[in-house]
């Protein structure tokens, strides 16, 4: 059975830094493409970043371009996401998401898999 498990988020002031982790388990990860989602209250679940299986393809939306950065470690079945000058606009629950394919686009349906979310609030 996949497991992803997030951790890292927390409450920052604006301008602040957080980095968000996810661990995976129970199949091959080097395999999949990941991202990270985020959901604000009373907004949909949008996309943030992804990666694809081999790290060496990464895509971010525009509003966390230049801030935000995703990396993997496929030794340690992990994936993060370095969250600088963070905005009170970023609060939301983020979500890891591992894609059924090699390298994956920004569309939820295009990952299976999905741990439970951490939430983030930024703050002063």
């Amino acid at each position: 059975q996949v497991q992803l498990v997030e951790s890292g988020g927390g409450l920052v002031q604006p301008g602040g830094s957080l980095r968000l982790s996810c661990a995976v388990s129970g199949r091959m990860f080097t395999n999949y493409a990941m991202a990270w989602f985020r959901q604000a209250p009373g907004k949909e679940r949008e996309f943030v970043a992804r990666i694809s299986y081999k790290g060496n393809i990464t895509d971010y939306t525009a509003a966390v371009k230049g801030r935000f950065a995703i990396s993997r470690d496929n030794a340690k079945n992990t994936v993060d996401l370095q969250m600088n000058s963070l905005k009170p606009e970023d609060t939301a629950v983020y979500y890891c998401a591992e894609s059924r394919f090699s390298v994956a686009g920004r569309r939820s349906g295009d990952y299976e898999h999905w741990g439970q979310g951490t939430q983030v609030t930024v703050s002063s």
